[in-house]
C-alpha cells in the first residue's frame, strides 16, 4: 500500500496550534519552538501565517488561539451557522458590540460563532474557552443552567484560573454565584480588565448555551438592551432547530 502524501508545513502548523491550545496562558514564539522542536525561523513564519489567517492571535505574552480556530466546528454546527449569524449580526448592530454564541458539549464550553463589533472590536480570547468558564458571562450562564451533577463535574475538573483581580477563584464563591436566579449573567472585568460581558442563557431539548455581548466596563447594559439580548437568545434557540424552553 502506497504511503500517503503528507504536507510537512501543514503538520508543523498543526503542532503549533495544538501547543497553543494546550496552554491556559499565551505562549511566546521561542517557547513554542522548543515545545514543538521546530527551528525558530520556521516557527516565526508559521506563527505569522496562522495569525494572518486568524487561527492564532498575538497578545501580550505570546500567542493565543484565534477566532478562526475557535469557530471551526463539526458538520452539525456548520449547518446552523447560516441561521445563527444573522441573529448575532443583528444583535451586534443593535448594541454596537461584539456578540458570541456558546454551548455546552461533552463536558466543555465551546464557542460556536462570534461577530465582531464596530471597527472590528471583540474580546481578545487570550485564555481558551475551556479554561475560563468561571470567568465569563456566557460560562456562568451555561453552568447555572446545567444539572447539578454536570455543573459539579465541570467545576471539579477545571482549575479556576486567576485571570484578573476580579476573577472568582473559590469553588464555594462560584457555586454561590451560580445559585442566583438571574435572567442575564455578567462578568465585570473577571476575564479581561476594561471589559464586561453580559449573557442570556439558551435552553432547548438537549442543548444548553448562551448568547453574550462584550462592552467596555464603564458602559452598563440598558433595560432595552437586556430585552434585545433575551430576544436574541430565543431566536437562536429556534434557529438551532429545537423547541425553545423560555428562560
Amino acid at each position: 500500500m502506497a504511503e500517503p502524501t503528507l504536507i510537512g508545513s501543514v503538520q508543523k502548523a498543526l503542532r503549533l496550534l495544538e501547543a497553543v491550545a494546550s496552554s491556559a496562558m499565551p505562549l511566546p514564539a521561542k517557547k513554542l519552538a522548543r515545545m514543538t522542536e521546530l527551528p525558530l525561523p520556521t516557527t516565526y513564519h508559521l506563527l505569522r501565517t496562522l495569525e494572518f489567517e486568524g487561527y492564532l492571535s498575538k497578545v501580550d505574552g505570546g500567542y493565543a488561539i484565534g477566532a478562526s480556530a475557535l469557530t471551526v466546528q463539526n458538520e452539525t454546527v456548520q449547518e446552523f451557522l447560516p441561521r445563527i449569524r444573522p441573529v448575532l449580526r443583528s444583535l451586534s448592530a443593535e448594541l454596537g458590540a461584539a456578540t458570541y454564541l456558546t454551548t455546552y458539549q461533552e463536558g466543555e464550553i465551546h464557542l460556536l460563532a462570534m461577530v465582531e463589533g464596530p471597527e472590528g472590536r471583540s474580546v481578545d480570547l487570550w485564555v481558551g474557552i475551556h479554561e475560563s468558564g468561571h470567568a465569563t458571562a456566557f460560562g456562568k450562564a451555561i453552568l447555572a443552567n446545567l444539572s447539578e451533577e454536570l455543573r459539579d463535574a465541570y467545576i471539579n475538573s477545571h482549575d479556576l484560573h486567576d485571570l484578573t483581580p476580579h476573577t472568582i477563584t473559590s469553588k464555594g464563591n462560584l457555586e454561590r454565584s451560580l445559585a442566583e436566579n438571574v435572567p442575564i449573567w455578567s462578568d465585570k472585568e473577571e476575564y479581561l480588565l476594561g471589559i464586561s460581558c453580559h449573557a442570556a442563557p439558551i435552553r432547548s431539548n438537549g442543548l444548553v448555551g448562551a448568547v453574550a455581548v462584550s462592552l467596555p466596563s464603564q458602559r452598563t447594559l440598558a433595560a432595552e438592551e437586556t430585552v434585545s439580548l433575551k430576544r436574541a437568545a430565543r431566536r437562536l434557540g429556534l434557529a438551532m432547530g429545537t423547541p425553545l424552553i423560555t428562560i
